[in-house]
């Protein structure tokens, strides 16, 4: 066989195929079905998806063969990157003077017949072929050689998806770097800034203390509103930290547990009041599911439902179903309500329906972007619907494991 020449544009030509990240990569069903087609169509023994590196030829699949990889100079496939324009047909390449010089052999087997696609990127270089070849003379008819040149387009969608795919994997680690950075500086920032606040909060009470009756009305209320945001920045930076460690609730193994038994653990570290009526649901039912995290999505809502709530009489209604692959949970209360044109937003981090609760106090908008979070990260999704001064009602579910 007469090696081929290289390209003119090979350095370009070598630099798309190392972009793609594909060389030396395991095997995948969807290119391997791309082969097994081929030969099928073609009625050949062997199929392979040829990559043409610089010094040999390496398959990404093979049908009929073994072998890894082959030379570059005594490949046939090394030809074709040098006519990316059509395809590299051999009847016989005992009769075909650039191939005839000495016979070709594949695991033994001689090669007669061959025919290659070349697999052209966006950019039309020559990544190298869609080829199938047999140990006896053959001919591909149009429909035939329409099939081979409609999979090999579909090899290079394979190739470009897998590129997105890799290109997506390294953001998602980048980010996910950041994001363990971003936790641990929210941890010791909250802790660092809290400490000073709690300092700030007992100096003020000492002070106001110590000065007792030297202090007029209009003095009073700086004291008092240096306790009130001191203790609004606390709960903001708890908010805060309990948004970036909430990712830690996700490890937690499923567990089994009746969820009229987790409802009475909140209720009973919200102290609930005697004017508070929390309806449980009637039928109590079992699930298995991550319990810490489901306990910090109801905390959170019950809180709100608390919160933002102007009746002399609190009521909260709680239910749960299930099917085969969710568990789905619904709570309502007879509280403010949401403005309409707040409903779309109350769920983006810092986002709030500018309204304050019951004291007065407006929210931070992180509350309801950690119970969003906690649930779509269990492959559920959350909704909720309101009628300002009525009721709000928050839907959820959680996918089964």
């Amino acid at each position: 066989m007469i090696s081929a020449t290289v390209p003119i544009n090979e350095n370009f030509r070598l630099e798309a195929l190392k972009s793609l990240d594909i060389l030396d990569t395991e095997s995948q069903k969807e290119f391997d079905e791309i082969t097994a087609l081929a030969a099928y169509i073609c009625d050949t023994d062997v199929a392979l998806i040829s990559l043409v590196d610089s010094d040999r030829q390496w398959f990404k699949s093979k049908h009929g063969i073994v072998t890894c990889e082959t030379p570059r100079k005594n490949s046939l496939c090394s030809h074709v990157v040098l006519q990316p324009d059509a395809p590299l047909i051999i009847k016989d390449t005992r009769k075909d003077p650039r191939f005839n010089a000495e016979p070709i052999f594949l695991e033994g087997r001689p090669v007669i017949f061959y025919a290659g696609i070349p697999l052209l990127d966006t950019n039309n270089f020559a990544l190298g072929s869609l080829c199938v070849m047999d140990s006896k003379p053959r001919v591909l008819n149009k429909k035939q050689l329409d099939s081979l040149n409609s999979l090999a387009k579909q090899v290079i969608v394979l190739f470009e998806l897998n590129k997105r795919n890799k290109d997506l994997q390294l953001i998602h680690n980048i980010l996910e770097e950041k994001n363990k950075s971003l936790r641990e500086f929210a941890r010791v920032i909250s802790h660092d800034l809290k400490t000073p606040l709690a300092n700030i909060i007992t100096s003020t009470d000492l002070l106001k203390l110590k000065l007792g009756d030297k202090l007029d009305e209009e003095s009073l209320e700086y004291f008092k509103y240096i306790k009130i945001s001191s203790f609004s920045m606390s709960s903001y930076i708890s908010d805060i930290l309990e948004h970036y460690e909430s990712d830690s609730l996700l490890q937690n193994k499923p567990e089994e547990f009746y969820l009229n038994n987790l409802l009475k653990e909140i209720t009973n570290l919200l102290s609930v009041k005697s004017n508070f009526d929390i309806h449980f649901p009637k039928h109590d039912p079992l699930l298995d599911c991550n319990k810490l995290a489901l306990k910090q999505i109801l905390f959170n809502l019950i809180v709100n439902s608390i919160k933002y709530n102007d009746k002399e009489e609190v009521v909260i209604s709680i239910e749960a179903s299930e099917d085969e692959s969710y568990f789905y949970f619904r709570i309502t209360d007879n509280g403010m309500g949401i403005p309409n044109d707040k409903l779309d937003s109350i769920f983006e981090l810092f986002k709030t329906a500018n309204t304050t609760d019951k004291d007065g106090n407006k929210g931070n908008g992180i509350g309801l972007s950690t119970v969003k979070k906690l649930i779509e990260k269990q492959g559920g999704s959350i909704k909720v619907t309101s009628k300002e001064k009525v009721y709000t009602t928050f839907e959820f579910s959680i996918k089964k494991h």
